[in-house]
């Protein structure tokens, strides 16, 4: 499998629930993940500054991998804020922590799917490459909304764009792409979001959404 997993072709659809091969995917590259993207903080830092960060308030970095958002957060939520970094890779956390991020947040191992905080305790979740990685995009999207408060926001960043991502590995893009806009509104407002702005360019790929009034679960009787 190719160094670059933004040049490496779409893996195969396997079982929907199986994490693992995104463990290993990412935690045989942990360790040099940094050196391979040495100029992507920049853009990490463009992309944190468009989500509208106020001093003290709660943000999550979901699927942090090694931590390049953490410091723009920080001094986006400053000393009174809160910012959490949940990644499912060990490797990756340890690689955050070599680095010195963990300075910056309270690292946590966790499935971005099954969160471990309360219902709309955070103002926002910046997200990087997660959600063509998540086994079940609605679900994962659905527990960011749970975990956010009404009118809180959401940012999903990739530092390619689908085009030049598309190009890098061989491959067309359609509508029926994940991240094509259509598509990526309708599943949004499907899980508690109102998408705001959509960027693709091929050197960012940006969408900001706001999380709704009413959560999916809620029409189902509540949320637990």
């Amino acid at each position: 499998m190719p160094d670059d997993p933004r040049t490496a072709p779409p893996r195969p659809e396997g079982p929907r629930d199986d994490h693992r091969s995104v463990q290993e995917f990412f935690g045989t590259r942990a360790a040099g993940w940094d050196a391979r993207f040495p100029d992507d903080e920049r853009a990490y830092a463009a992309a944190v500054a468009r989500l509208g960060l106020s001093r003290g308030d709660t943000v999550l970095d979901a699927g942090c991998g090694t931590g390049r958002a953490l410091p723009p957060l920080r001094s986006a939520v400053g000393d009174r804020g809160t910012v959490l970094g949940v990644d499912l890779t060990p490797e990756m956390l340890a690689a955050a922590t070599t680095a010195g991020r963990d300075q910056w947040a309270l690292l946590l191992l966790a499935d971005v799917s099954r969160l471990p905080l309360v219902h709309a305790s955070l103002d926002a979740v910046f997200a990087a490459g997660l959600i063509a990685h998540l086994p079940q995009p609605d679900v994962g999207l659905r527990e960011l909304a749970r975990v956010v408060r009404p009118g809180g926001r959401l940012a999903l960043f990739h530092p390619l764009g689908r085009a030049a991502l598309a190009a890098r590995q061989g491959r067309q893009i359609g509508d029926d792409d994940l991240r094509a806009e259509p598509r990526l509104n309708d599943l949004l407002a499907a899980s508690g979001w109102r998408m705001t702005s959509y960027e693709d360019q091929d050197a960012r790929f940006l969408v900001l959404a706001i999380r709704q009034n009413q959560h999916p679960r809620d029409r189902r009787g509540g949320i637990g």
